[in-house]
């Protein structure tokens, strides 16, 4: 663990949030080298931070001892230069254990998915995320989508929780998470973190800066780390013509194609690293690979993105 406050480094992030995709070799078990490579890049790609064993590190079809060892090679390849973050999810007890498994691997934070499969009322879904927040001293983000969805006055609870940084949002209702924002800065002031944590979370992000919601997670980083900077840095800088630009050319056509098929917010990912020169395998079960043609509109769309970057703003009027 570096000895900087996790939320303090996030607060202030200057590029993308990383979330690795996980490498595995040709006889399907993990490689470790691959992934310390996919990592590495993209800490001097200009990753803020890196979120290890998450969605799009297929975080579901690790066991304790793969994702074990990939939270501590992602510390390894970060070196330090940013926090890592680990996924931990499954039922309170699995969860509490894969926190303890990040936190002895060296990870800077957790982000905290949700329970596997049940439906829980807002008591359980605090009690369950308290207890992971106790069980480490690692910070905690918790991750809002699917069977975890919270009351304004439930993040609140959240928020005064020891241990409990950030929420980050994947489920994309803009009016509750206004009213969650609203809620949590009248009712515990100081700086709680909001993630914008939908797939593909640029085509969305100027609806959530729009509410104070600054952070969010790049899937394209892994990738396409220009574009993902790009696109980053014009978002910082006000550039409306070039945020437009590039959701125009190459973010629409991406989403437009990641929805031709289930699981692509991670298998067509996946896909887009191989396709950039470094192997990391296929998806596992019950994730399924991109049809051929996929692929290949995939490489249409990256190439198209590519060239949106060489091209002035002058050239596009």
């Amino acid at each position: 663990m570096t000895p900087a406050p996790l939320a303090a480094r996030l607060s202030v992030p200057g590029g993308p949030l990383f979330f690795p995709v996980t490498a595995y070799g040709p006889d399907g078990s993990v490689d470790l080298d691959t992934y310390r490579t996919h990592v590495r890049r993209g800490v001097e790609a200009g990753a803020a931070a890196v979120f290890a064993c998450c969605g799009t590190g297929e975080f579901h079809a690790l066991t304790p001892e793969e994702y074990e060892a990939c939270v501590r090679a992602a510390v390894e390849a970060a070196a330090g230069r940013v926090p890592v973050v680990a996924g931990a999810g499954y039922g309170t007890a699995l969860a509490v254990r894969y926190a303890r498994l990040a936190e002895g691997a060296g990870a800077d934070g957790l982000l905290a998915m949700p329970p596997y499969l049940v439906l829980a009322g807002q008591e359980g879904l605090l009690r369950h995320y308290r207890e992971i927040a106790a069980a480490t001293a690692l910070p905690v983000i918790v991750y809002q989508r699917d069977n975890a969805v919270f009351t304004p006055d439930a993040v609140v609870e959240l928020a005064r929780t020891d241990g409990v940084i950030g929420l980050k949002d994947g489920l994309g209702d803009l009016d509750l998470m206004q009213r969650i924002v609203s809620a949590v800065r009248t009712e515990v002031p100081g700086d709680f973190l909001y993630f914008n944590g939908l797939p593909t979370a640029e085509q969305t992000q100027l609806s959530y800066r729009a509410i104070g919601v600054t952070l969010y997670s790049s899937a394209v980083f892994c990738f396409a780390p220009e574009i993902a900077l790009a696109f980053y840095d014009a978002l910082e800088a006000g550039d409306d013509a070039s945020v437009g630009r590039l959701l125009d050319g190459f973010y629409r056509p991406f989403v437009e194609l990641r929805a031709q098929g289930r699981g692509y917010a991670v298998a067509l990912v996946k896909a887009g690293v191989r396709l950039r020169g470094l192997d990391v395998g296929e998806v596992r079960p019950p994730l399924h690979e991109p049809s051929e043609d996929h692929v290949k509109q995939l490489a249409e769309v990256i190439e198209r993105g590519y060239a949106l970057l060489e091209k002035e703003p002058e050239d596009t009027k």
